[in-house]
């Protein structure tokens, strides 16, 4: 019997936000719950996320963004996966996102979205369920 492959998620800045204290919590939280992360670090652009994400295998790509550009950066990184023919890695989002974007972003297909003070626990347990 063959071990389960482990989950492999991306964690990326984009954008110009340069703030990723949250993002490394994050991160290191889904390492301590046995997941595979790859974080890409600060500034990274839309191209630059999804082909990591595409050359890394990854199930998920999870972003921070505390810039308010997420109405562009999180819609234009799940275009460029559908470009790509990798629409089946999971884009969730985190960051300052007001109420009314919330509906709009899902709608676009990110799946799931976490906001500043969300416990790691939630994206953790968000991500583990992820297995196929």
């Amino acid at each position: 019997m063959t071990a389960a492959k482990p989950l492999r998620i991306l964690i990326g800045k984009v954008g110009l936000d340069g703030h990723d204290r949250g993002v490394k919590l994050v991160a290191r939280a889904l390492r301590d719950a046995g997941v595979e992360v790859i974080y890409t670090g600060l500034h990274q652009t839309p191209e630059q996320i999804v082909s990591t994400a595409i050359q890394e295998d990854v199930n998920a790509i999870g972003l921070s963004v505390l810039s308010g550009a997420h109405n562009y950066l999180l819609p234009r990184v799940l275009e460029l996966l559908k470009e790509q023919g990798a629409e089946d890695i999971v884009v969730f989002g985190g960051g300052i996102i007001p109420d009314d974007d919330i509906p709009r972003l899902k709608a676009a297909g990110v799946r799931a979205l976490f906001r500043s003070g969300t416990g790691t626990d939630e994206v953790v347990k968000f991500v583990k369920e992820l297995r196929p």
